[in-house]
């Protein structure tokens, strides 16, 4: 994504942070609903790590209201949880083919000032229609839910996309950066 943008001259006054899963060793279940098990302990660890990508950024000295999380498929869910949960004001959140981690639970990670710091915070999540990994109705569920809770949610489906990107949603999410993201002289 980075690359693309920044080979057509896109978002470089930007810096990307790519951050990668630890390698631990993990158990694979069938995952057929958001109601399953989810790993709490990893998903908090992996907020955390998150919230501290968040703190370094602003203590370099970008402002939060220049930092947009987000991600693809899990990286975008944990992005979804962990951006609500930042108690700094965020400019953006965005998941692609992604849903809400913890999402019976996450009042319990809601505290009157985490809520305040991102209860404006706009999130773009974009999903296939046809993806058999993450369903498309596990998106719209979380969607359905995030604005339940007030928060400003802009989703998107793509007809026939799998478990992949579509240069349309590219696109979408491009102007939805731009938008949060406007260039600074």
């Amino acid at each position: 994504m980075a690359e693309n943008y920044r080979r057509r001259g896109k978002f470089e006054e930007v810096t990307f942070i790519f951050p990668n899963a630890p390698n631990i060793p993990i158990t694979v279940i069938a995952f057929n609903d958001l109601a399953q098990q989810q790993d709490q302990p990893g998903i908090l660890k992996s907020r955390d790590y998150f919230h501290g990508l968040i703190k370094a950024e602003i203590d370099k000295g970008i402002p939060s209201s220049r930092i947009i999380l987000g991600g693809f498929s899990q990286g975008g869910s944990i992005s979804i949880f962990a951006g609500l949960t930042s108690p700094h004001p965020l400019a953006g959140i965005f998941g692609l083919s992604s849903y809400l981690l913890l999402g019976d639970s996450l009042a319990t990670y809601l505290t009157p000032q985490i809520k305040a710091a991102n209860s404006s915070t706009p999130i773009f999540m974009g999903h296939g229609d046809s993806d058999p990994l993450v369903k498309v109705e596990w998106g719209q569920e979380t969607a359905n839910r995030l604005k339940a809770l007030g928060w400003k949610v802009d989703f998107n489906v793509y007809k026939g996309l799998q478990h992949g990107a579509d240069p349309k949603e590219m696109d979408d999410l491009e102007t939805w950066l731009r938008e949060r993201l406007p260039a600074q002289a």
